[in-house]
């Protein structure tokens, strides 16, 4: 299968998961995760609203919130197409959909800041390898705000260091080996509801 192909069968695949099954991932998600030290370690952390059957990180979100670490959720930028903000999310924060139909944070109300200022991020993706590799939704939002992770050390902002980025998915979505395009991002890693895959990728934050 091609690149859309793929996306399109991966994505009738966690569709088609239960309710049942899509909270007892969740569960399982947090509880790889909530001992990680990325996870433990970060302060700032950007998460997402699931939607279109992604594995939901909402466990993790409440996890986070009761340690004192601060959250941010994904907002399209208003003026540079295809490119992200991270606006503060609370338990009582006022939502709004997006063009995408996503729920994300009222920009006029919460503190936004800029991708290179968080310390984790955990991304949705469609399809993964255990390399590192990613499948997203094809859009490029997430390639072109954290583009800045491809570059030399010298072209990023002194005195701080890349996000670490973890994508998030069901096994199911996991895939022998994708071939990884000029400008996709590299992840440390993938965390699904069985285990932490780790690429081993020093570039990826």
């Amino acid at each position: 299968m091609n690149r859309a192909q793929l996306r399109k069968h991966l994505r009738q695949q966690r569709r088609a998961l239960s309710p049942a099954q899509q909270r007892r991932a969740a569960a399982d998600l947090a509880r790889c995760l909530k001992t990680n030290p990325q996870f433990v370690r970060a302060r700032r952390i950007g998460f997402y609203l699931p939607s279109d059957g992604e594995i939901s990180p909402l466990p993790l979100i409440e996890m986070a919130l009761k340690m004192g670490k601060r959250c941010f959720l994904p907002v399209l930028h208003p003026v540079y197409h295809n490119r992200l903000w991270f606006a503060r999310y609370r338990p009582n924060a006022s939502l709004r959909k997006n063009i995408y139909g996503i729920s994300e944070p009222d920009i006029r109300l919460e503190p936004r800041v800029q991708p290179w200022a968080l310390d984790l991020v955990l991304l949705p993706l469609v399809g993964f390898d255990p390399h590192g590799g990613r499948l997203g939704m094809g859009g490029g939002y997430y390639d072109r705000s954290f583009a800045f992770t491809r570059r030399p050390r010298a072209d990023q902002r002194p005195a701080r260091q890349s996000p670490k980025l973890i994508g998030l998915a069901h096994e199911l979505q996991k895939q022998p080996k994708l071939e990884m395009a000029d400008w996709d991002i590299p992840l440390a890693a993938v965390a699904t509801e069985r285990r932490v895959y780790w690429s081993g990728n020093s570039t990826a934050g």
